[in-house]
C-alpha cells in the first residue's frame, strides 16, 4: 500500500503536520517551538529521475535548468516554514543544503551486440554531471556528497524487462536482439549510507531542528525514526512519487517543493478515485 499525495496536499504548497494536522496553533504559539536551523536532504540520482515529471516546462538535461529548479525547491520550502516561524530573511532558517550523487562511472566498455566503443566518462549523462557538481560546488551554503558507481559483479550488461518478456514469450528472437535491449550493469554506492549518516550527526550534534528530506526511499526510517526521537522534525518531500505506509508513519509532514503540473494533478485524482 502506498500514501497518495493528492489528499494529503493542497496545492502541492501546504505542509499537513501529523502534531498539527487541522492547524490548531496560530503562528505565534508555533514560534514557541524556536525552529532555527533546518537542514535540506536531497537525493540527487531521485531528484534528476522526477524533474522531468515535476518541472516538464524545463530541460533537465541541462546543468543550469536544474540548478535553478533545486534552487526553487529549496526557496519554496523555506517560504512555506517561515510563514510558521516570521524571520525577517527565510534563508536565516537554512543551515545546509546537502546534495548526494555518484561520481559518473569513467571506465571504457563496448556494447553488447555491435561492440562499439563506449568511454564512459565522456557521455552525455557523465559530461552533464561533472558540470552539474561544479555548478552545486559553487553554490553558498551547499554540501556535495558523492557516493560511487561501479560494476554489478561479473556482468557488464543487464537485459531490460519488456525485451526479455518478449523474449520468453516468443516475441523476440536472439537474433533480433540490439544494444538497445541492453542496460548497462552499473550500481551506485555509498549515497543512502551518506544521507543515513548525516541525518544521524545532525540530529545528535543538534545542528538541525527542522530536516526536510526529498526522497521517495523507505530505507531512511531508522534515520528518520533515530531524529524524531531526538526532537528533530522530518518533512518528506517525495515530489510527488507515492510514499510507502512504512516512511509515512515515521515523518512528521509530507509535502512537495514544487507544484504539480495539470497533467500530473489529473492522474493521481484519476489513480485515486
Amino acid at each position: 500500500m502506498a500514501v497518495r499525495l493528492t489528499p494529503i496536499l493542497q496545492a502541492g504548497l501546504a505542509i499537513t503536520s501529523k502534531a498539527d494536522p487541522l492547524g490548531l496553533f496560530s503562528a505565534s504559539d508555533k514560534r514557541e517551538f524556536h525552529v532555527t536551523s533546518i537542514s535540506i536532504l536531497i537525493d540527487g540520482g531521485f531528484l534528476l529521475r522526477r524533474l522531468p515529471t515535476v518541472r516538464p516546462q524545463i530541460n533537465a538535461a541541462d546543468p543550469a535548468e536544474a540548478v535553478k529548479a533545486i534552487n526553487q525547491l529549496v526557496g519554496n520550502h523555506l517560504n512555506h516554514l517561515n510563514k510558521t516561524y516570521q524571520y525577517p530573511n527565510p534563508f536565516r532558517l537554512l543551515h545546509k543544503i546537502f546534495y548526494y550523487d555518484a561520481q559518473p562511472y569513467d571506465r571504457k566498455a563496448h556494447t553488447p551486440i555491435t561492440h562499439t566503443d563506449i568511454d564512459y566518462a565522456k557521455t552525455a549523462a557523465a559530461t552533464f554531471r561533472y558540470e552539474f557538481f561544479d555548478m552545486l560546488r559553487g553554490m553558498p551554503n551547499v554540501a556535495l556528497r558523492l557516493g560511487h558507481v561501479h560494476k554489478d559483479g561479473d556482468r557488464s550488461w543487464i537485459l531490460k524487462a519488456q525485451p526479455q518478456k518478449d523474449l520468453l514469450s516468443g516475441h523476440l528472437s536472439v537474433d533480433e536482439l540490439t544494444d538497445d535491449h541492453f542496460t548497462a550493469a552499473l550500481r551506485q554506492k555509498g549515497v543512502d549510507m551518506r544521507i543515513g549518516i548525516d541525518i544521524a550527526s545532525l540530529t545528535l550534534r543538534r545542528q538541525a531542528d527542522v530536516i526536510v528530506l526529498v526522497s521517495g526511499d523507505s530505507d531512511f526510517v531508522p534515520a528518520a525514526k533515530l531524529a524524531r526521537r531526538e526532537g528533530v522534525r522530518i518533512i518528506l518531500d517525495p515530489l510527488w512519487q507515492k510514499v510507502s505506509l512504512d516512511l509515512y508513519e515515521h515523518i512528521d509532514g509530507l509535502r512537495s517543493g514544487f507544484p504539480p503540473n495539470p497533467a500530473q494533478a489529473d492522474q493521481t485524482e484519476d489513480e485515486t478515485s
